[in-house]
């Protein structure tokens, strides 16, 4: 067994702490670094998790291997069923529904993310849309953000350009406060709102206001890092943590299910470069 571990395989894992055991989660349409957090979780710390695909919507499947598109019915094999996308949003408008994984090309300090527009007032690049996850953010009992891309690029006019702003040009996806101040209470939302944002630099949870708060980094990360990085002046837990790191048994089997590096695309080409020590068997 290996000795070290990618920053991939060290996202997965980190993806997959914020699965509880005996809840019901879904995963979302796209992402392969997702799937490998739920088949992680179900086969360490969470045996009694209920988790639906998101491209099938079979219940705990049990593929082979990752295929190169999430739209294979390679995913849904050893499923135990399969819903339809009503019974999907039926179980999150009744209660049922415990967790769901959630991105955006733009999130803000209050979890909102946005999956629709760039430009506030005038369209600057038309995005894929939220396919369903404006409904879901609101009935669904808890959600995990996720970003690959916290590292603010510069842009061509020599801006940075911050994943995680101030303020979304659109709302598609709602966090804990909408940008005229309601709070989901004030909205009257079933859901709970985001517990955890994990990205390339670190974790963050959401203190009782509802804002984010950065509370773990990564061993090769430093909060100055974290700093530059973001849009908005950065909140701190009373202790920021190191993440844990996966054994060699859970990158075993990641490596199993990942024979080709399908969760990789999620990853900028520096990314793809860190390594960590970890733990032999």
């Amino acid at each position: 067994m290996s000795n070290t571990c990618t920053f991939g395989e060290a996202m997965v894992y980190n993806l997959a702490q914020t699965v509880v055991d005996g809840t019901v989660v879904f995963h979302g349409y796209g992402s392969p670094l997702v799937q490998l957090a739920l088949h992680l979780a179900r086969h360490t710390h969470a045996p009694n998790l209920a988790f639906v695909a998101g491209a099938t919507y079979g219940l705990n499947p049990t593929p082979p291997f990752l295929t190169p598109t999430s739209n294979d019915w390679v995913l849904d094999r050893g499923a135990e069923c399969a819903l339809d996308i009503e019974e999907l949003f039926d179980l999150a408008a009744s209660g049922r529904l415990d967790r769901m994984f959630l991105s955006g090309l733009q999130i803000d300090p209050w979890g909102n993310a946005n999956v629709t527009r760039l430009g506030a007032d005038a369209l600057k690049l038309k995005l894929p849309g939220g396919g369903g996850g404006c409904n879901l953010s609101c009935d669904v009992g808890q959600m995990t953000l996720w970003t690959t891309a916290h590292r603010a690029a510069v842009g061509k006019d020599g801006r940075r350009q911050f994943r995680l702003v101030e303020r979304c040009d659109f709302v598609t996806n709602l966090g804990h406060r909408a940008p005229d101040g309601r709070t989901r209470h004030d909205l009257r939302h079933r859901g709970g709102g985001p517990d955890w944002l994990l990205t390339e630099l670190g974790l963050f949870d959401f203190d009782a206001e509802g804002h984010l708060r950065l509370c773990g980094l990564y061993p090769d990360v430093t909060l100055d890092d974290v700093a530059q990085n973001t849009g908005f002046a950065l909140r701190l837990a009373d202790e920021v943590r190191t993440l844990p790191l996966p054994d060699a048994r859970s990158v075993a089997f990641l490596r199993k299910l990942d024979p080709l590096n399908v969760h990789v695309k999620e990853l900028r080409a520096s990314e793809r470069q860190r390594q960590f020590a970890i733990e032999p068997a």
